[in-house]
């Protein structure tokens, strides 16, 4: 299991355009793209950073997760993405030190990209997603 980096930081916002003043407008980062995750039923949008982004999370129904987060948290940051080397190796070594992961198995995330995540009862209250 290697960590790679940092790849993103996700914020949900109830709006993406509107987070884009911010984000954008006044701080000048440049919007790469924005793509729908039907699966997550969110649209994201991402503003590189270097080597890692911040990408937005805006809900695309009423009852996803991520508007379940947002109207029992309300926005702000969501979680934090490390990419790893080996997506398969690093959940399996993280279950044997008996992390609680959320997927066991990886799932296709946003680019196509293999995700996980792992739940927030065994990093100290942060929701941490895992991709390679």
């Amino acid at each position: 299991m290697t960590i790679q980096k940092i790849d993103h930081i996700a914020i949900v916002v109830p709006n993406i355009k509107e987070a884009l003043g911010f984000w954008r407008d006044a701080l000048g980062l440049d919007l790469s793209h924005v793509e729908e995750v039907k699966e997550q039923e969110s649209l994201i949008a991402f503003l590189p950073t270097g080597q890692s982004a911040i990408e937005l999370v805006e809900p695309t129904t009423d009852t996803s997760g991520i508007a379940r987060y947002m109207n029992k948290r309300g926005p702000g940051i969501h979680h934090i993405c490390l990419e790893v080397d080996d997506i398969q190796e690093t959940l399996a070594q993280l279950e044997a030190k008996g992390v609680q992961l959320i997927n066991k198995e990886p799932t296709i995330g946003a680019g196509g990209k293999k995700i996980a995540f792992i739940h927030p009862k065994s990093t100290g209250g942060v929701l941490v997603e895992l991709y390679e």
